[in-house]
């Protein structure tokens, strides 16, 4: 027997539906903000992830599926989203048409990761990008985008946090005041933090060792450090979410695992899945498109964990039940059911029946299975009458309906 890879998972009918619900409440609800959805391949090239991402993050050293391809070229699945939404942007000149442009995407990531709850080597985002205005309410607008999002679909545990990153002209000083505070402690920072205190010393702050999080208890933060202009960013960030009543906690210790962040940054986090509290985050990326070779245009996203998401989501069932069971007894019945079922699909029904000639106990068995909204009895003395009983089953009701489709319809919507 062939199994799957380890950490690239299979979505099975009863999972699949939660995952196309979370979806259409994207959809629904990115669509309320005027965000149109851009499709992006999962291959690119390396260099594209080196240059945005960063080549001293833990997805550039250690995490990417990347490979020469035939064509001797370095390529790499695609580990996040924003970095390809925004190669798009620059390569079809979507700012020549619009610099502010709303985008959302779908789709799988791939990162070598150690599999664990909501955390593959296959994952799936789904995303939003804005760019093209830098002014705080925009910031403001896609938090509370994304924490609408989570109210369409009911979810009130996801709580935001929220941290600013500076910017060029004040991050330099606040990373070397970071860095004389580690020097002394550099002996209780793990491997990791050791190896990049000269590279990536803000990684030390959101490490999950208990030695270093305990070592880094009162660092110095970023949010003391701002320059005039970024603080008023971030206060006036702050100011527009409450007025629209959008809820969020101050955490400064949160700097995000990708170099391209600058100003406000955030998390969507929750206490019911573990070590993986963070279910979306995202930030500012003001550098990134110049970076890449496009115009100095400033942008804003984010990224959702949709196994995450689904997990908050488990005790709901999201299936779509059958409007109609029928079941026929005969031949003639069969026939006369098949019409009837394939009528009523046209019409925009979901309607199931038993195509083997089982028994009527056994093709009852069948519709409570499928947990059927109706189920219709169609036998010989039905088809000579031309109507059959239509049964109601959560209701427990019935009547008699004639075996046309136009006569079904009506009961079934």
């Amino acid at each position: 027997m062939i199994t799957g890879i380890k950490g690239f998972n299979d979505i099975l009918p009863g999972e699949v539906e939660t995952w196309q619900h979370i979806e259409a409440a994207a959809r629904r609800v990115f669509g309320c903000y005027g965000f149109s959805e851009i499709r992006i391949p999962i291959l690119e090239k390396t260099e594209l992830f080196c240059r945005s991402i960063g080549d001293t993050t833990d997805i550039v050293e250690k995490e990417m599926y990347s490979f020469v391809d035939k064509g001797e070229n370095a390529v790499t699945m695609r580990p996040e989203g924003t970095a390809s939404v925004m190669r798009a942007y620059i390569e079809h000149k979507l700012y020549a048409q619009d610099p502010v442009a709303k985008l959302y995407y779908l789709g799988p990531m791939f990162r070598y990761e150690r599999p664990q709850k909501g955390r593959y080597r296959q994952f799936h985002q789904i995303g939003a990008e804005v760019t093209g205005v830098t002014d705080p309410k925009v910031d403001a607008q896609v938090l509370t985008m994304l924490c609408h999002f989570f109210a369409e679909l009911g979810l009130t545990e996801p709580t935001l946090q929220l941290n600013s990153l500076g910017c060029p002209d004040c991050r330099p000083a606040y990373r070397e005041a970071l860095k004389n505070f580690l020097r002394e402690r550099l002996d209780r920072l793990c491997d990791d933090c050791k190896r990049r205190y000269e590279s990536n010393p803000l990684r030390a702050l959101d490490c999950k060792s208990a030695h270093c999080k305990e070592a880094t208890a009162d660092a110095p933060a970023m949010l003391d450090h701002l320059c005039p202009t970024c603080d008023a960013h971030f206060a006036a960030t702050r100011r527009h979410l409450e007025r629209v009543g959008t809820a969020y906690a101050i955490n400064n210790r949160m700097v995000r695992g990708l170099d391209y962040y600058t100003r406000t940054t955030f998390e969507l986090v929750t206490g019911l899945l573990g070590a993986q509290s963070a279910v979306a985050a995202g930030g500012r990326y003001d550098g990134l498109i110049a970076d890449l070779g496009g115009p100095s245009i400033p942008g804003i996203g984010f990224a959702m964990g949709v196994e995450r998401v689904a997990l908050l989501l488990k005790e709901q069932t999201f299936a779509r039940r059958p409007d109609l069971f029928v079941a026929a007894l005969g031949d003639g019945a069969q026939d006369e059911a098949f019409l009837l079922m394939s009528s009523l699909q046209r019409l925009g029904f979901t309607v199931e029946m038993d195509y083997e000639g089982k028994s009527l106990k056994s093709q009852m068995r069948r519709a409570d299975k499928l947990n059927s909204r109706f189920t219709l009895i169609i036998g010989g003395d039905e088809l000579v009458r031309g109507s059959a009983v239509l049964k109601n089953m959560d209701a427990g009701s019935q009547g008699d309906v004639a075996l046309k489709p136009e006569a079904i319809a009506p009961h079934l919507r």
